[in-house]
């Protein structure tokens, strides 16, 4: 090997002593997050009856943890020997005898800096999308804070097990980086505790302040007359409920899901029919005979209204923001798939206020009879005609006496009470009627060019490429008869073929679906976040009463499902039974690192949320918060859910990784 002259040598030493430094103080900062983790375990109390050493040993052989204890372990006198060596080498001229040595030690001290970069690259991030940040609970955002829902957490959950084995859409509030390294996924319910107890009594969970970066609002089940075991109990039955659960075709198709209707008439004066129907027999007998699937499938859910900012009557805060619109009826009926369409399109113009207004309206039926088309004197002076985009001219207006009030008013007798509206972003085109509908269909949506679901067509470009005809071609700006016309026929199409036509997202999913299938070995859909384990199991804790509810859904479906004697066999899911909810924590911390998806289920009694008791309850709440994280594995999702109040208050939702 060729010796190196001596200005290459000192440039080398220039180097090791740089690095050296960065490797210093990467020891120190690693071994104080050891020292604060050793810390907080020891100052737990009521600790499981195995080690922590035991604990962890447990995890290497049970979770997919990557935390390693090398640079615990490092060799802190070779380390100072190393230093001192630099030292004594300042400002000399380094011998030629040393080379070898420190050309040695850098690379050695570059090779374990590499590791460790490594290693933190196996760390999972998770991190806000636009729709989580707006539902953060925050002094700032009073007024303004926008509830995720209950889905929305199950989909994340699901997301952290399968990825994008079958969540092949990540969630639409948060991202989830390098899910594959999440070791497990721990979740705890509290029922009894809404938003309101958390935001008055802030002071009272130190260890949320301190460990979970992430607090949101959330529209929990109860809201709606849901059931938070139902919706929670989907997690662990995804081998038999995947595709209703997450599907290629989730943005469009969530009122697939049983609680839809429970939802839209939370919000919307509708009267649900309580008579059971077999869902297989009414989708083959009952369809229009041009139909080839329920037209309800094309719905915008719930959460699709709120992203795609249509108007709706939702409690609290958004309906402040709605609060001088009106709904199409004064009441609704349940939709089937038997219930009419209507399509609608408006054409606004610029007035003073800053704001498009209404000035010409225009409905189609399913026959494409045109049932109502006028135009409409807007309530504020004009300052823009937008005549290359509306087709509205001066004096097209100039004799026009009807008003924004009498078109609601014609529209609330004109359309059914389960009138199924359909529109392109057709949002738009109730902001400028000021109303509010349960039922749409937005062609913006159920049709997709890009495969990018927020990157929307143009209805003249969906026109000409389904349709094969020209709209929008003249000068004099569009035709609300022709737009509400060619939705209407898109729409048709769409239920003549299939859910996925016309969807490049969905054929994507459906395309990646299949090869997944095709590809991975027959494990797919029965492991839990890792497809090559042999063995992947569920954990269920709480009282004799809540197991027993979620044993009524898993027990329908095809995972095998034992209690707590019998969890020594080759189980998919165990339940373990707790006298009380002290003895559900330390059970769940006890058992924590077996699992990688545990749920500790945990109800809260009015008794003891009274005037001062609240206090001493909401202390032991965040101890035992405290509790089960400490002993959950490192990487592991950590979930807190507040159950929130039936039809009074939302629950609250705490998030974040633990990586130390």
């Amino acid at each position: 090997m060729e010796k190196l002259k001596p200005k290459q040598l000192q440039r080398l030493q220039r180097k090791r002593a740089k690095l050296a430094a960065s490797l210093q103080i990467a020891r120190i900062n690693d071994k104080d997050k050891e020292v604060k983790l050793q810390a907080s375990m020891q100052s737990g109390t009521n600790k499981p009856s195995h080690s922590v050493s035991n604990v962890t040993a447990m995890a290497d052989s049970n979770c997919k943890r990557h935390y390693s204890e090398e640079i615990d372990n490092a060799n802190s006198e070779t380390c100072i020997k190393e230093e001192d060596e630099l030292e004594s080498q300042t400002n000399k001229k380094p011998r030629l005898n040393n080379e070898e040595y420190l050309k040695q030690s850098y690379l050695k001290m570059q090779q374990e800096l590499r590791d460790r970069q490594k290693r933190l690259k196996d760390i999972p991030n998770l991190t806000l999308k636009d729709v989580g940040r707006n539902a953060i609970i925050d002094d700032n955002n009073i007024g303004q804070r926008i509830p995720i829902f209950f889905n929305d957490v199950r989909h994340l959950l699901l997301y952290s097990l399968f990825g994008q084995k079958i969540a092949q859409n990540s969630p639409r509030w948060c991202k989830l980086e390098k899910y594959k390294k999440v070791s497990q996924t721990v979740v705890l319910v509290i029922e009894g505790l809404s938003s309101y107890h958390f935001i008055t009594n802030e002071s009272m969970f130190p260890h949320v302040k301190d460990n979970l970066k992430y607090r949101l609002e959330i529209v929990t089940p109860g809201i709606y007359g849901g059931s938070i075991v139902e919706e929670l109990a989907a997690v662990p039955s995804i081998r038999t409920q995947y595709n209703k659960l997450i599907s290629h075709s989730q943005e469009t198709a969530l009122q697939m899901n049983r609680n839809f209707m429970k939802l839209i008439s939370a919000t919307f004066p509708v009267a649900i029919n309580n008579v059971q129907h077999d869902e297989n027999n009414d989708a083959k007998e009952n369809l229009p005979p041009t139909d080839k699937f329920d037209r309800k499938n094309l719905l915008l859910s719930f959460e699709q209204m709120i992203d795609h900012k249509y108007p709706v009557p939702f409690k609290e805060l958004l309906a402040e923001r709605f609060c001088s619109y009106i709904l199409t009826k004064d009441s609704y009926k349940e939709v089937t798939a038997m219930s009419p369409m209507f399509a609608l399109d408006c054409e606004m113009c610029l007035t003073t206020t800053g704001n498009l207004e209404l000035a010409r309206i225009s409905v189609v039926d399913e026959s494409m009879n045109v049932i109502y088309n006028t135009l409409v004197k807007p309530e504020n002076a004009i300052v823009n005609y937008l005549t290359q985009y509306s087709g509205i001219t001066e004096k097209m207006l100039a004799d026009v006496a009807v008003t924004l009030h009498d078109v609601q008013q014609t529209l609330k007798s004109l359309l059914p009470a389960d009138a199924i509206l359909i529109g392109h972003s057709l949002e738009c085109d109730l902001r400028a009627l000021k109303m509010m509908h349960p039922y749409n269909i937005d062609t913006s949506v159920i049709f997709n060019l890009s495969g990018y679901r927020f990157m929307k067509s143009k209805l003249k470009t969906l026109v000409q490429e389904f349709l094969g005809e020209q709209i929008q071609d003249g000068k004099a700006g569009h035709c609300s008869v022709e737009d509400s016309k060619a939705t209407m026929k898109l729409v048709k199409l769409k239920l003549a073929n299939s859910l996925n036509y016309g969807d490049a997202v969905s054929l994507r999913h459906q395309k990646m679906q299949t090869l997944e299938m095709s590809t991975e070995n027959k494990q797919y859909g029965t492991s839990i976040s890792n497809p090559t384990k042999k063995k992947d199991t569920i954990a269920i804790v709480g009282s004799e009463e809540i197991t027993s509810e979620y044993a009524k859904y898993l027990n329908s479906s095809s995972l095998k499902v034992v209690d707590n004697k019998d969890s020594l066999k080759n189980d998919q899911i165990r339940f373990v039974i707790a006298d009380n909810n002290k003895h559900a924590v330390k059970l769940t911390s006890t058992i924590v690192m077996e699992y990688n998806f545990i749920l500790c289920h945990m109800k809260i009694r009015d008794e003891e949320l009274q005037d001062g008791i609240i206090e001493k309850t909401l202390r032991k709440v965040n101890k035992r918060m405290s509790k089960l994280w400490k002993y959950s594995a490192i990487n592991s999702l950590q979930c807190v859910i507040f159950g929130g109040l039936t039809n009074i208050g939302n629950g609250t939702c705490f998030l974040d990784v633990k990586v130390s």
